[in-house]
């Protein structure tokens, strides 16, 4: 897990180079189309990249976008009416039942689908109308890393040739460097108050929604811990009553809109003796946790390769191996 979170940066290059000319032509496509919406499909880590999907693409293009039931088509073998929508399916196999079923109603029910794969020669690939190939290459532990990060920079290249967005592909451009140095950043302070911990929550907004899910997975699957990830406005409903002191909460925030509230809910969090992990903005009483500043769309990326990194080293503190989680494979084919 961790040499392999290590090359997220080259990845990032290497997809970003390679896959110019593909994504410039499917930039091209979808503004010939102009879809009514946008559906994702996907499971796990990938289904997290769809949650940032989902933002960067409404944010940038106004396109309604909304996660498909995979059960839909592989259980219930119901028929949605997606003419006119792009189908956007992430996997790290490309060869998942669901997955495949869904993406072949879509694809009968007039369905543009977009498959982003890290198996080039996958089912999905070949019944996809455009796939677009991650790049990460082999990835053998089971918490996916790298190919999360490349995940979420595919989606950013689609949406910057979409929009035709010149900030976006220099944001992009920039990336591999900003992600050396945040692979470098020491997260190290999180770890005393986490290998004891029982549960906590992990928060994020906006972009930064999807890695706060994604950072919640890893905890439990890596270190053996239950997190959930939350909206930073969602938290404040229910699941603030959880919160005692030393109740440890992980926040995300990157340097948009939604920073000012995360720091208001860092104090608020505070003011109840919670431990604040605090990636991004600042709150006193917080353990502020160091970020690389880039582009706001690009944070998310940089921030949970930090993540990556402390959750390594937080697995091993308490007393588990990152690369066997018990009870999981790394292909897991759900119908």
């Amino acid at each position: 897990m961790y040499r392999e979170a290590a090359q997220a940066p080259e990845v990032v290059r290497r997809q970003t180079e390679s896959n110019a000319a593909s994504l410039r032509a499917l930039g091209e496509k979808l503004r010939e189309r102009a879809p009514r919406a946008v559906v994702t499909c996907a499971r796990g880590s990938s289904d997290h990249a769809a949650t940032f999907a989902r933002y960067l693409i409404e944010t940038h293009l106004g396109i309604l976008t909304s996660s498909a039931s995979p059960s839909l088509s592989s259980v219930y073998e119901t028929d949605t009416n997606l003419a006119d929508a792009v189908f956007l399916v992430i996997s790290q196999s490309g060869k998942s039942p669901d997955l495949l079923a869904a993406a072949e109603r879509a694809k009968a029910s007039g369905a543009y689908v977009v498959a982003l794969c890290n198996t080039p020669d996958a089912p999905l690939t070949k019944l996809a109308h455009h796939s677009i190939d991650l790049r990460a290459g082999a990835e053998t532990s089971v918490a996916a890393t790298k190919s999360y990060i490349a995940s979420l920079s595919a989606i950013i290249h689609v949406v910057a040739e979409w929009t035709r967005n010149q900030e976006l592909i220099a944001a992009l451009a920039a990336a591999p460097a900003q992600l050396q140095q945040a692979w470098a950043a020491d997260w190290s302070a999180a770890i005393p108050h986490l290998r004891s911990a029982i549960n906590l929550f992990v928060v994020g907004r906006g972009y930064g929604l999807g890695i706060a899910q994604e950072a919640a997975l890893k905890f439990k699957e890596t270190s053996g811990l239950h997190a959930e990830g939350f909206s930073s406005a969602e938290v404040q409903h229910g699941p603030m009553a959880l919160v005692r002191a030393g109740f440890p909460v992980l926040a995300f925030s990157q340097s948009d809109e939604t920073r000012k509230g995360i720091e208001t809910l860092a104090k608020d969090f505070l003011g109840r003796s919670a431990t604040v992990l605090l990636a991004g903005g600042n709150a006193p009483g917080a353990v502020q946790l160091p970020v690389v500043a880039a582009h706001p769309v690009i944070e998310p990326m940089l921030m949970i390769l930090s993540f990556y990194r402390m959750v390594a080293s937080l697995a091993i503190a308490r007393g588990f191996d990152p690369d066997v989680p018990p009870h999981l494979r790394k292909v897991t084919e759900t119908v």
